[in-house]
């Protein structure tokens, strides 16, 4: 019965990457068809722009599927208008990281005036529990001892993964290490805001102009 009960696990589990793999191989095939259409019917004339953004300006924002669309109606840009770089809950979570050397690219080599930290209500990083995410790690063929050599090495990796409380004090926090960053140049104003995901609407928590 037991041999019986561990070749059943062993089933389902290979069921069930099989099917996770085919699905992914059935986006990429939809992708890439529509993709070629759109080249070849030169959907992308209306697109073509520089890679300057004629507003000046950088944005960090979350990855919310939410914002996708709405972000940019909601501030009235259009392609070229700005850079836009992305982060889970629209975090600033280490000074020399990749998304610091992103905003001090768009200020310095890309002409970037301004830099935007725009994260939103209802946050999926507000909820992130870290055990639960080390758990399905581990259920997706993780294993402890991987888990256990990045934790010796220095990454303590429940408060790497750890969402935040507050949207606000989140953003601020954000705000400020932009801002204080040796490498930011005086006189770049740094906002900090919250967007609706709903309705677009934009609250203001940090003016940068005010604190330059």
């Amino acid at each position: 019965m037991l041999l019986l009960y561990e070749f059943s696990l062993i089933s389902t589990k290979i069921v069930t990457v099989y099917r996770r793999e085919h699905k992914h191989m059935s986006l990429l095939n939809e992708i890439l068809s529509f993709n070629e259409s759109f080249v070849e019917e030169k959907k992308y004339e209306p697109f073509i722009t520089t890679k300057y953004p004629d507003k000046r300006i950088v944005i960090l924002s979350c990855m919310d599927t939410r914002l996708v669309e709405l972000l940019p109606k909601a501030m009235n840009l259009r392609n070229g208008d700005v850079k836009i770089v992305k982060s889970a809950g629209a975090i600033v979570n280490h000074p020399f990281g990749g998304i610091m050397r992103s905003l001090l690219v768009a200020v310095y080599a890309l002409k970037a005036d301004e830099v935007y930290i725009i994260g939103h209500y209802d946050c999926g990083m507000s909820a992130v529990d870290p055990d639960v995410m080390l758990d399905s790690m581990l259920e997706r063929g993780i294993t402890q001892e991987i888990i256990d050599i990045v934790n010796y090495s220095g990454t303590d990796l429940r408060e790497w993964l750890r969402g935040f409380g507050d949207v606000t004090t989140s953003i601020l926090k954000s705000v400020e290490l932009v801002r204080k960053h040796p490498l930011m140049p005086k006189g770049i104003p740094i906002h900090g805001l919250i967007i609706d995901p709903n309705t677009g609407r934009l609250d203001v928590v940090r003016d940068g102009n005010k604190h330059l």
